[in-house]
């Protein structure tokens, strides 16, 4: 199997030049990076067109949206969420059909109206719904990260075989994606490794020592980036860039030591590839999560974000320092997953689901949850025939949550 990124000039682009209008499917349209797609889109009315939208239990929220964009469909979780949104849909008299449950998911992402699917649910919930879009052969804007630390192979021989097109849409992929030709088969020859950027967090100058008084409003106060509250703990530990390694690591079809990470506070440059000829090419911009997700809409053409310019006249200074071993200790659980069984790096993803859904539910330290994660990995032996199946890595996953669980209860 060729791994990588699958990229075809032969969907959206040409279509949009044709005058065709793009159908869109959000995949978690309520969170941050849905909002901010929906706002890209609004400045864009006549290259695209919302057909589907889904969330989980923000009834509010999508009913606003669908009172907007008037997609044909929306998703929620569950049949009573939905139950509800189906109703305020009825007495408003909105166009809008309304579906429940992860099989309706995987049908909005693989609908023939569908031209691309930015994939946006947090955590492993999103595997199944980017999968569909994948076999369906959608342009796929992969914002959950989740998909490919769970999925890994499996995940990379559905955009092959489905004829997908593949684009990333965290800053940090993103960057890497832009500065590579569009011509992956010479990726390989022109990658000595990337550098990976990650801003510290809000705790990238806190004493370790104090972490065990970290309260969940702290850990969500990202200085540099707006985002959901699961994502911003994963910053603070630096858990994101584990999995933003491991998610690298099929993106790019790049060996472990291939992949290397540094803190730059002033989130200016989103990441690096460092050349062969030892050439170190950066894409930089202001911390917008709009910027990767027009350039992904619009792949190969850019189209404008709504984010500002950066004005190099008001930087006062580009800083870099090593990842702080006492300060972020699961980083280096990227590298040892992915070198350890198949399968390991499904288990750390839902460790840490479980781990920081304790600590924003209060029954968990800050500190505690590097603990969860190692000591999950540590006890739960993979059955090897779990990691060639969808049904199996979320089987696995559920093993994992379990023993996670275990850790939790024990450390209260």
């Amino acid at each position: 199997m060729d791994e990588g990124l699958t990229v075809s000039k032969s969907d959206a682009a040409v279509s949009a030049s044709a005058g065709h209008r793009q159908g869109v499917c959000i995949l978690g349209s309520t969170g941050s990076i849905g909002t901010n797609t929906l706002d890209v889109l609004a400045r864009h009315p006549d290259r695209f067109e919302v057909v589907a939208l889904t969330a989980g239990q923000r009834v509010d929220e999508i009913l606003s949206q669908c009172r907007t964009w008037k997609p044909r469909f929306a998703v929620m979780h569950d049949e009573s969420a939905a139950a509800r949104l189906r109703e305020a849909v009825r007495q408003e008299g909105l166009p809008t059909e309304v579906l429940a449950g992860p099989a309706a998911m995987e049908t909005v992402a693989s609908l023939p109206e569908v031209d691309m699917v930015m994939g946006a649910i947090v955590g492993a919930a999103g595997l199944s719904p980017c999968l569909a879009a994948a076999r369906a052969g959608k342009r796929l804007l992969l914002a959950n990260k989740e998909a490919l630390v769970v999925g890994g192979a499996l995940f990379m021989q559905a955009v092959e075989e489905g004829g997908a097109t593949l684009l990333p849409i965290d800053s940090e992929h993103s960057a890497i994606f832009q500065c590579l030709p569009e011509d992956r088969s010479t990726w390989a020859q022109r990658i000595d490794h990337i550098v990976l950027t990650a801003s510290g967090g809000p705790f990238r100058d806190r004493d370790p020592a104090t972490f065990a008084g970290i309260t969940p409003e702290q850990a969500c106060a990202h200085p540099n980036w707006v985002m959901g509250r699961k994502i911003s703990v994963d910053s603070a530990t630096m858990m994101n860039k584990a999995l933003e390694v491991i998610e690298a690591r099929w993106l790019f079809d790049l060996q472990p030591e291939q992949i290397r990470v540094v803190v730059h506070p002033q989130s200016i440059i989103h990441s690096m590839v460092v050349c062969r000829d030892r050439s170190v090419l950066a894409q930089l911009g202001t911390p917008d999560m709009r910027v990767p997700i027009a350039y992904g809409l619009s792949w190969p053409e850019r189209i404008e974000s709504g984010a500002d310019l950066l004005d190099f006249m008001q930087l006062q200074a580009l800083t870099f320092r090593e990842p702080d071993a006492a300060r972020y200790p699961g980083l280096p659980l990227a590298w040892d997953t992915l070198r350890g069984p198949e399968g390991s790096t499904c288990v750390l993803n839902a460790a840490n689901e479980v781990a920081v859904a304790a600590f924003l539910a209060g029954v968990l330290r800050f500190d505690q949850i590097h603990a969860v994660n190692a000591d999950t990995l540590a006890r739960l032996s993979i059955d090897a025939s779990l990691t060639t199946s969808v049904e199996g890595l979320l089987t696995l996953d559920a093993q994992a949550r379990r023993v996670a669980d275990s850790v939790v209860a024990g450390l209260r």
